[in-house]
């Protein structure tokens, strides 16, 4: 978990695009399904919160990074866990990220804030940035377990290949 939220919190603002009003930072989103994968969808809760709360801390992130990022996290490992698939821990991330956390994002942004920004403002760069993100972490799942000692161990033991 500690490893997950030094490279989140490091690299966040190193690789990042403009998305419509607001930047993607995709990084987070590949670190929430990553770790959705790998440790379940509560460690990934925690992961996001804390690359969230130190972003917050070091003055290179908003409030609005915690629905966002926690919701995805949180549905990444549970739709992994659930269908076994990591399409399926992105989708996770996009639905929980890109959809839900984005509508979250309103309340804390308009009495955090001081936003008054409509209930779908944040749909589209959250979007933008969690699909970006999902598709990197995808990549990353996938380069990581062609390796066969990463396969061998993935299996539960008593299990075959």
């Amino acid at each position: 978990m500690a490893m997950f939220v030094s490279i989140g919190t490091l690299t966040s603002h190193l690789l990042w695009f403009p998305a419509g009003v607001a930047k993607a930072f995709p990084v987070q989103h590949a670190i929430n399904v990553i770790a959705g994968v790998t440790l379940g969808p509560i460690p990934a809760l925690l992961v996001a919160f804390a690359i969230g709360l130190l972003r917050n801390l070091f003055g290179v992130g908003s409030l609005l990074a915690f629905p966002g990022g926690m919701i995805g996290a949180l549905l990444a490992g549970y739709f992994y866990k659930r269908f076994k698939m990591y399409g399926a821990a992105a989708a996770g991330e996009w639905i929980g990220t890109g959809m839900i956390g984005a509508l979250l994002t309103v309340p804390v942004a308009t009495f955090f804030l001081g936003s008054k920004t409509g209930a779908f403002f944040f749909v589209l760069p959250f979007l933008t940035s969690s699909v970006a993100g999902g598709i990197i972490g995808l990549v990353i799942l996938r380069l990581i377990t062609k390796n066969t000692y990463v396969k061998l161990r993935a299996v539960p033991p008593g299990k075959s290949a």
